[in-house]
C-alpha cells in the first residue's frame, strides 16, 4: 500500500517500516496476534518461523517490560500462517499515543485484516478468579488519551470511526464457544484501560466497578482504537492474572502476573490455537 503524506503521522516512517517488515518476513497473513505479558509462548509454537526484531523496524521502540521479547514472528499454526507480535509497547514506558499506534498501522499497511489482542488483567468482577479468561466485550478508555488525536489521514481511516462494537461479535462468540468446549473457565466482560505503571488504589477499583468494568489493565485500548480506525476486525482476550487491589487483600506484583500466565499457558495455547486455526 502506498501511504499518502499527512501532517499528523510520519507517513515516510510508516512506509519505511512496512517495507522493512515485508522485506524480512514477506507478505503478511490476514491474521495477527499481539501477545500480552507472559503469553508469548504461542510464538514459540510456530513452524517454519521467520523473525524480525522490533528494534530493526523503523520507528518501533524496544520493549522494556519483562515478558515482551521485542520481536515479530511469522510462522505456521497447523495449515494457517499467522503473525505473532511479541513486542508490545506501553504508554507507561514513556511513549506517546502515535508510537503506540505505530505497530497497528504497520500491520494494517501490510494488509493484515484480523487482529487478536491479548493481555494480562486484574479482576474487578468478584466472580472471576486468577487463571480465568475474559473475552473483551467492550472497553473504557481511562488513559484519557486517543491515538487518533490530531489531523486525520483520510486514506488510512475515517475522521470519526464508529466504536459501537470495537470487538467483533462473531469472533467473540467463537472464542467463548471454543473455551467452553475445551472446559476452560470463560467470561465476557468490559476491560478498563489505564495508564499505569503503578497499580490501582482500592478506591480507584471501587470506582471502576461502579462504572461497569470487569477487569483492568495498562495496554490494549490504544491498539484497538487504532485498529478500528484502519478497518480491522478485532478480538480481545484477557488472562485474569490477579484480583485487583482491595478485592484479594494481597499486595500486587508483576511477578504474580507472569506466574499466573505461566500456569495457564496450556489453556491459552489451546484456546488461541483453535480460534486461529478455525478462523
Amino acid at each position: 500500500m502506498q501511504i499518502k503524506n499527512s501532517e499528523n503521522i510520519n507517513t515516510r516512517l510508516l512506509q519505511d517500516a512496512s517495507d522493512k517488515v515485508n522485506s524480512v518476513l514477506g507478505k503478511l497473513p490476514e491474521s495477527a496476534i499481539i501477545l500480552g505479558s507472559g503469553l508469548g509462548i504461542l510464538a514459540d509454537q510456530l513452524g517454519d518461523a521467520r523473525v524480525i526484531a522490533t528494534k530493526d523496524i523503523p520507528g518501533y521502540p524496544p520493549s522494556t517490560v519483562e515478558g515482551h521479547r521485542g520481536r515479530w514472528v511469522l510462522g505456521n499454526l497447523g495449515d494457517k500462517t499467522i503473525l505473532a507480535v511479541q513486542g508490545r509497547i506501553h504508554g507507561y514506558e514513556g511513549h506517546p499515543m502515535d508510537v503506540l499506534a505505530h505497530p497497528i498501522n504497520i500491520l494494517a499497511s501490510c494488509d493484515v485484516k484480523n487482529l487478536i489482542v491479548t493481555n494480562a488483567a486484574g479482576a474487578i468482577n468478584r466472580f472471576y478468579a486468577p487463571g480465568d479468561f475474559m473475552v473483551i466485550d467492550d472497553h473504557i478508555n481511562l488513559t484519557f488519551k486517543n491515538p487518533l488525536f490530531g489531523n486525520n489521514v483520510e486514506n488510512l481511516g475515517p475522521r470519526f470511526p464508529d466504536m459501537s462494537a470495537p470487538y467483533d461479535r462473531e469472533f467473540s462468540a467463537k472464542i467463548m464457544q471454543i473455551g467452553q468446549e475445551l472446559g476452560i473457565k470463560m467470561h465476557k466482560g468490559v476491560y478498563v484501560g489505564v495508564r499505569g505503571p503503578s497499580y490501582e488504589t482500592a478506591a480507584e477499583i471501587r470506582m471502576f466497578d461502579r462504572i461497569g468494568a470487569d477487569a483492568v489493565g495498562m495496554s490494549t485500548v490504544p491498539e484497538v482504537i487504532a485498529a478500528i480506525h484502519r478497518g480491522m476486525r478485532v478480538a480481545g482476550i484477557s488472562c485474569i492474572s490477579n484480583m485487583a487491589t482491595g478485592i484479594s487483600g494481597q499486595p500486587l506484583s508483576h511477578a504474580e502476573v507472569t506466574e499466573v500466565a505461566e500456569n495457564v499457558k496450556g489453556n491459552f495455547l489451546l484456546l488461541v490455537t483453535r480460534f486461529l486455526m478455525d478462523s
